[in-house]
């Protein structure tokens, strides 16, 4: 046979033989494809399916003849397509493919590209089912997510690192960092925390497991807290080779332990330097814990105070019903009055039970005791004070009774004397010598029981609206007369700005400006003293006021101005002095000025005399209602009603006497009753307008006989009562009120004081 034709059948055997192999290869495809699980099917570049495998029909519901010939695009989410068909031959890819039923199902696809001489000729993709899969792998991330905890894993070996998704967001990881390199261990926590983190890894490295807490800054500013937990694997030579971790974020878990430190620590520096015994008992009263204070107060330390029955401690055997008894009616605790210090001594305290409730359970309690000792011996002080201050102001009470009721004699009897009796010059004088004296001593009386008053804070100022003008004009009448004896001159300047109509305190301020030019004009003997008012300052309606009182005395050394106003002091010695007096006065404007806003001082100009200067502040009320002063003067001229029947109750015959003969001087009708039962007596018996009430009557007093008075009469048929009374404390007016009384007025009484009191509940 020719070469040629052996060459011939040898090529033919050889085709034979590719085609048989190639035949036995696809028909091993076939049956791989065919009985496998997973997805196979292959397309064109174009995605036109040209064949899938059997399994299409068990994994998607479609058979294999539905789809050959079909564009894949409706196998898959069109999300998922788009990602297939960039993906890089031989890279596994997650994707959803359409179900026959409409729902879509997760299989991990890998594309091989089939290629010829002329490029690519079909794509084989192939699949595996994963989503039951996915779907616990969703749970966990969802967990992750839930609880916050981003996974890492660290090969030492290579010293490369990875993580999770779910790690970029629990925290910040500065990408920037890696752009040149590769992320290490380290990253994952700030700079500063670097070195502590490297010695735990270290640590970790040699223990089998890696545990930090860190801190984070947002870039809001706010705090986050993480936590980094890692277990170690170990090769055949017990080398470490990876370790598998997590990050956590315990911002959260971490702000409740940082509050509950606060709250432990809070409640231990309470209890540790709280000025209080604190102990802690369970629920039969056993001591657990206690306090510096505890153990002050007792004597013990707290380890031996600790276990013993809290019974040892205030001699008392039934504890526990106590304790119980406390959650009921908490003046239990009183019974708890002391404790029982070690070395016998009894400590009394003031103590305070409070249940310890755990899980609404009552676990035990806690015993707060006070020391009360010293406030006891404070109390006991101050009760001793204050009886002094009862019998101070009793013995005041008395004394002025005791001295004006005497002094309503002396100077009721010398007005009426020097009115209705003829005398020599002479004669005149020492009634006149008399009346100035009784005077002189109501004064020191009076400044006396001011002083008391003002001492003790309970002076009372009345608002009210007043006439400045008016107020100086009546304090210069009143001590004209001493003026005129010493043939000095008294003027006073009222500025302009000065409101017509002020509310306050007139007749505070009348006493202030008495004392200041009395004091003048007891220390000048010639010349005389101004008066000068004008406005300081002014905001909305409320005015300063500045006062100058000048005289052309003898003056003030400058270095004894400021004990001026020291109680009881007086320039002159007390053995050589020329002038009368106290010595309370000055002390008296000045408290009195500084109750009402007010300051005082003397101002030193050089010139002759002495100035004082004061200020007030007080309220602009406002224009005055009008009335002509003539027509003042010649009411004043007048006396009131002279037709009135007046009732005058009054026990001593002096006072009897004097009221008496003022009264029928002016014409009025009087009775006299010496006694309450007397009073009552002639009120329902007969009409009286007026009533002048001794309070201090034998039998029944003035108040218990005003009362029954007031309520046998009508109000229109019931007289007008004013309480007579020798008493001039605080409250006395006001008691006085309180009992019914219409008004009230202090001995001893001058004619000017009763027609003033009946011009003002007998107006024309």
């Amino acid at each position: 046979m020719p070469i040629s034709e052996i060459n011939e059948q040898s090529l033919a055997d050889r085709l034979k033989e590719t085609e048989r192999k190639l035949e036995r290869v696809e028909k091993l495809y076939r049956l791989l494809s065919e009985n496998t699980r997973d997805i196979v099917y292959q397309c064109s570049p174009d995605g036109l399916i040209v064949y899938c495998s059997p399994s299409l029909l068990e994994l998607l519901g479609y058979s294999a003849h539905e789809w050959e010939g079909g564009s894949e695009e409706n196998l898959y989410h069109p999300d998922d397509l788009r990602k297939l068909r960039k993906a890089k031959d031989g890279i596994v890819n997650q994707v959803r493919m359409r179900h026959a039923n409409g729902n879509y199902l997760w299989f991990e696809m890998i594309t091989d590209s089939l290629f010829c001489e002329t490029g690519v000729s079909f794509i084989q993709r192939t699949g595996q089912e994963i989503t039951e899969r996915k779907k616990k792998e969703d749970l966990i991330a969802q967990a992750h997510r839930i609880a916050r905890i981003g996974s890492w894993e660290w090969d030492v070996v290579h010293d490369e690192l990875s993580f999770s998704d779910q790690l970029h967001l629990i925290f910040t990881i500065e990408m920037n960092e890696w752009k040149d390199r590769s992320p290490r261990l380290l990253d994952l926590v700030p700079p500063d925390c670097r070195p502590d983190f490297q010695a735990e890894i270290e640590r970790s490295l040699l223990s089998h497991e890696l545990s930090f807490e860190f801190r984070q800054n947002q870039e809001d500013g706010t705090i986050k807290y993480l936590h980094i937990l890692g277990l170690v694997s170990y090769g055949v030579h017990a080398e470490p080779v990876k370790i598998n971790g997590t990050i956590q974020d315990i911002t959260d878990r971490k702000k409740v332990e940082l509050k509950l430190q606060e709250t432990v620590e809070r409640y231990t520096s309470l209890k540790k330097y709280n000025h209080d015994a604190v102990v802690s008992l369970d629920i039969e009263g056993n001591i657990i814990n206690g306090n510096t204070m505890a153990q002050k107060l007792t004597g013990y330390s707290i380890s031996e105070m600790i276990g013993q029955n809290l019974s040892k401690f205030i001699e008392k055997e039934n504890v526990k019903d106590i304790l119980s008894n406390s959650l009921k009616d908490v003046s239990v605790e009183k019974s708890i009055d002391k404790l029982i210090h070690k070395n016998g001594q009894t400590v009394e305290v003031l103590t305070t039970i409070a249940p310890i409730i755990i899980n609404n359970e009552n676990v035990g309690y806690y015993i707060i005791a006070k020391d009360i000792t010293e406030q006891k011996k404070l109390i006991i002080a101050k009760e001793a004070a204050e009886s002094t201050n009862r019998a101070k102001s009793e013995f005041l009470a008395m004394m002025s009774h005791e001295i004006r009721t005497p002094m309503n004699g002396v100077i009721g009897m010398t007005d009426l004397l020097m009115e209705t009796t003829t005398f020599d010059p002479q004669q005149r004088e020492f009634l006149d010598i008399i009346r100035k004296s009784g005077e002189t001593l109501l004064t020191i009386i009076n400044d006396i029981l001011d002083f008391s008053k003002i001492d003790s804070g309970k002076t009372e100022l009345f608002e009210e609206p007043f006439d400045v003008r008016a107020c100086i004009v009546e304090a210069i009448d009143i001590l004209s007369p001493k003026a005129n004896e010493k043939h000095l001159d008294i003027s006073f300047s009222l500025h302009p700005d000065v409101p017509s109509v002020l509310i306050g305190d007139a007749n505070r301020l009348k006493q202030v400006l008495i004392n200041l030019i009395g004091n003048a004009i007891k220390f000048t003997n010639k010349g005389g003293v101004s008066v000068a008012v004008r406005q300081e300052a002014r905001h909305q309606d409320q005015v300063m006021l500045k006062f100058r009182i000048k005289d052309t005395g003898i003056g003030i050394p400058k270095e004894k101005t400021d004990q001026l106003f020291l109680p009881f002091y007086q320039l002159d010695n007390f053995m050589t002095r020329h002038s009368e007096g106290t010595g309370l006065g000055l002390t008296i404007s000045k408290k009195l000025v500084n109750r009402m806003g007010g300051d005082i001082w003397v101002e030193h100009s050089g010139e002759p005399g002495a100035t004082f200067v004061f200020t007030l502040t007080l309220e602009d009320g406002g224009k005055p209602a009008s009335i002509a002063e003539d027509q003042w003067a010649a009411a004043a001229e007048q006396a009131p009603h002279p037709n009135l029947n007046i009732l005058i109750a009054e026990d001593n015959k002096i006072n009897q006497l004097v009221l008496g003969k003022m009264l029928e001087k002016y014409g009025y009708r009087i009775r006299i009753a010496e006694s309450g039962e007397q009073v009552i007596e002639a009120a329902l018996t007969e009409q009286f307008d007026l009533i002048l009430m001794d309070i201090h009557m034998p039998g029944m007093n003035g108040f218990e006989a005003t009362a029954k008075i007031k309520d046998a009469l009508k109000a229109e048929e019931s007289p007008i009562v004013v309480a007579v009374t020798a008493s001039a404390l605080r409250g006395d007016r006001e008691q006085c009120l309180a009992a019914g009384m219409d008004d009230y007025i202090s001995k001893p009484i001058s004619t000017k004081v009763v027609l003033e009191m009946i011009r003002k509940h007998f107006p024309y």
